[in-house]
């Protein structure tokens, strides 16, 4: 296949979730802070820095995201702050968390199997914004999207980020799908709601500015995996063409 100059080089999105010292981990969910922060260091000794969705966004469609890395962390555990937000500002880091406002003062119930992790409260959310971490809406509930219909569907996309924006008192520019579970409709839906951007994690011929792809990141990704990665991303993962949001809508 004959090479596009002209093509977008890959984004290069990390997902997280939790960041724990946590034991059993059955769902792969988990990354503890050392490895978290090895991770951290092994970017930055090779002068990339890990920023928000946003920002890497903004700097692609300026051409300037060679040396970035979007960090991502779905469900928007406690932890994050404990943990996560001190070591990326260690770094010289931002990220991207994930909130489910429909669960303040929650857990993970979701994942059956456990261990059971507390989820940011409104203060944590604020908190965590505060510290320079960008907040996005992964629905209120945690409830795979594609399932739901038409009403409900617009309740997890529209009110969540209607009550982080009460509780931030900043916009919310970015959306990510519960379970990475997203299709046309899912995406019209978030797109037409007025989001910037949203993330999945394998979305196919869906990738673009609503089903963003994402690469898993876990207590497994050390020094030898995190430069297999790396070499191996661009043939893994095709250009992004960032189509234009809804008019209205900046990215931030």
């Amino acid at each position: 296949m004959a090479h596009d100059a002209n093509a977008p080089a890959p984004l290069w999105l990390f997902m997280y979730h939790s960041v724990a010292y946590t034991s059993p981990d059955p769902y792969r969910i988990t990354v503890t802070p050392d490895r978290l922060y090895q991770q951290l260091a092994w970017l930055r000794r090779r002068g990339l820095r890990g920023v928000s969705v946003s920002e890497l966004l903004r700097a692609h469609e300026l051409g300037r995201a060679e040396r970035l890395v979007g960090l991502t962390f779905d469900d928007g555990y406690k932890d994050f702050l404990d943990y996560a937000v001190p070591l990326l500002r260690g770094h010289n880091c931002t990220a991207t968390v994930f909130a489910l406002p429909g669960r303040l003062h929650g857990s993970n119930a979701w994942d059956a199997d456990g261990p059971r992790k507390r989820l940011l409260n409104a203060d944590g959310i604020r908190a965590a914004a505060a510290a320079g971490m960008e907040i996005g809406s992964h629905g209120l509930r945690h409830l795979a999207l594609t399932s739901l219909d038409d009403a409900a569907l617009e309740r997890e996309i529209t009110h969540s980020r209607d009550l982080l924006r009460e509780i931030t008192g900043r916009s919310v520019a970015g959306f990510c799908y519960p379970y990475g579970a997203v299709d046309t409709r899912v995406a019209d839906a978030v797109r037409a709601a007025g989001y910037s951007y949203a993330c999945a994690v394998k979305p196919g011929s869906l990738t673009g500015r609503y089903a963003l792809p994402r690469i898993h990141m876990g207590e497994s990704d050390g020094p030898l995996r995190m430069r297999l990665k790396r070499r191996l991303h661009p043939l893994r993962r095709r250009g992004v063409r960032l189509e234009a949001p809804p008019a209205g809508v900046v990215a931030r």
